[in-house]
């Protein structure tokens, strides 16, 4: 691989969240909302596209806007956000994005000739009357379309159900014609919402929002974010619309669920609602999901894990670690930024992200200076005493000396651990009362192998921590 690839897998001042990722003639192109920096609602700007080479996921490229939010002509003035959209291949070659826009209840169709070029709107998604999707009596508002074409038919998938909404029975399935407009087959339900999930085996898990659709072999795997809202899970049939049974969680954006490092329940992030899917890349599986950043809801930024498939088709749930496009661990040498750690915690725990704990102060969380679109690199900020930033993972041989990068109207040090809970290692003192980013090192040496970083910072005031270096 030409470079080292961290999560978050963009840059870390691009926000872009509900990813969902295609190969198409040789790259992974991902499309997604985007979200602003500091924004005050989710999906404030246009949709824009990433994509990498299918043989290296470190080298990301910018694709450019994609699609301005005033091109649909429910929206010329552009008041309306472009919520999470998703991407097909249509039986004529071309690209089709479907979209909702987040006050209107119908499914937007554009269209593009190549995967990342400026689509055109293409019309909306409707009944052979005429009649669009989401404005008849009966009919659920849309939202979070998910898209797959085979052959002539394009199935869609919609849904948004709160947990006490029973005016809601779970997400859809409908099918769409070759024009990938008109609706050749009713919208059928897939899988419950919490009200009518007795007995499904959906229990605790119910669908929330964030449709997404795959197959793999045989299967159609149903990727959705479910109502305990930090977890993207996923549920299995051999119909595309239809016969859909609960599989398990893939991943969560707090890490809640993995216990082989510890307790299952306990959160290692701020999590938040979560939007993703998985895809084949090389031969290997991923799932693409988003982590919050910023303090709030409004800040997402994407990661991606590597996944596996038992024998009978089932998914172990992943772990959120600082390295998931690396394709194994980050060389135990060299500087890393601090805005690639997966893990942020702190004396008083909590697992959902909220605008309070911005204006507060009391939690750690991923920023950068400047305002949305400044290439201001990520750092972590409000290390208060006894936060934690962790690391995942690093193949470390002969590390003798840690540096830091801090700033920050504190006194104090930084201890090194290797795991969550674990002792410390060694400290590395910090810059006392700076304004500006500077340098301190110690000599600690770090165990040969594969090891987790953890940073907890012990003292008075408020650090801001820049970057690690191991040497």
């Amino acid at each position: 691989m030409k470079h080292q690839g961290f999560n978050p897998y963009l840059p870390s001042w691009e926000y872009v969240p509900d990813g969902e990722p295609y190969v198409f003639d040789g790259r992974v192109y991902v499309y997604g909302s985007h979200d602003r920096f500091n924004g005050h609602a989710y999906c404030l700007n246009d949709y824009v596209c990433w994509s990498a080479p299918v043989d290296d996921l470190t080298s990301w490229r910018y694709e450019g806007v994609i699609y301005p939010k005033t091109a649909d002509p429910l929206n010329p003035d552009g008041a309306m956000c472009l919520y999470a959209p998703d991407v097909t291949r249509g039986p004529d070659g071309r690209y089709y994005l479907f979209y909702v826009l987040d006050r209107a209840p119908v499914v937007s169709v554009a269209v593009c000739g190549e995967p990342a070029g400026r689509y055109a709107f293409h019309g909306y998604v409707r009944r052979p009357d005429g009649t669009r999707l989401g404005e008849r009596a009966g009919d659920d508002p849309q939202f979070d379309p998910g898209v797959l074409t085979e052959g002539d038919r394009t199935y869609l998938y919609t849904g948004f159900c709160r947990k006490d909404d029973a005016s809601r029975r779970g997400p859809k399935a409908a099918v769409l014609g070759p024009d990938m407009l008109t609706i050749v087959e009713e919208p059928a339900l897939i899988a419950p919402s919490a009200p009518y999930a007795a007995g499904s085996g959906f229990e605790g898990h119910e669908f929330f929002e964030a449709s997404s659709i795959r197959k793999r072999g045989d299967a159609y795997y149903f990727v959705y974010s479910s109502v305990v809202y930090h977890e993207l899970c996923y549920a299995v049939s051999a119909h595309p619309v239809r016969g859909f049974s609960y599989g398990g969680v893939i991943v969560s954006n707090c890490d809640v669920g993995v216990g082989s490092y510890k307790p299952a329940a306990k959160p290692m992030y701020y999590g938040g609602n979560n939007h993703g899917s998985i895809v084949e890349i090389g031969g290997e599986w991923y799932v693409f999901y988003h982590r919050h950043t910023n303090g709030t809801n409004y800040s997402r930024q994407g990661c991606l894990e590597r996944i596996s498939f038992r024998a009978d088709g089932s998914i172990p749930q992943a772990e959120m670690t600082s390295c998931g496009p690396n394709r194994g661990p980050l060389p135990g040498r060299g500087e890393y930024p601090a805005h690639i750690a997966c893990h942020l915690f702190c004396r008083d725990e909590s697992m959902y992200t909220g605008t309070y704990a911005y204006m507060d102060n009391r939690y750690p969380k991923i920023t950068q200076d400047g305002k949305d679109g400044d290439e201001e690199p990520g750092y972590v900020a409000n290390m208060m005493p006894g936060a934690v930033a962790g690391f995942k993972y690093f193949d470390c041989s002969g590390v003798r000396r840690v540096r830091l990068k801090a700033r920050g109207y504190c006194r104090g040090d930084f201890e090194l651990r290797l795991r969550w809970d674990g002792p410390a290692i060694g400290r590395i003192k910090v810059p006392e009362y700076a304004s500006v980013w500077e340098e301190h090192a110690a000599d600690i040496a770090i165990p040969d192998g594969v090891q987790a970083l953890y940073f907890a910072f012990v003292g008075e005031g408020n650090a801001s921590l820049a970057s690690f270096t191991l040497e």
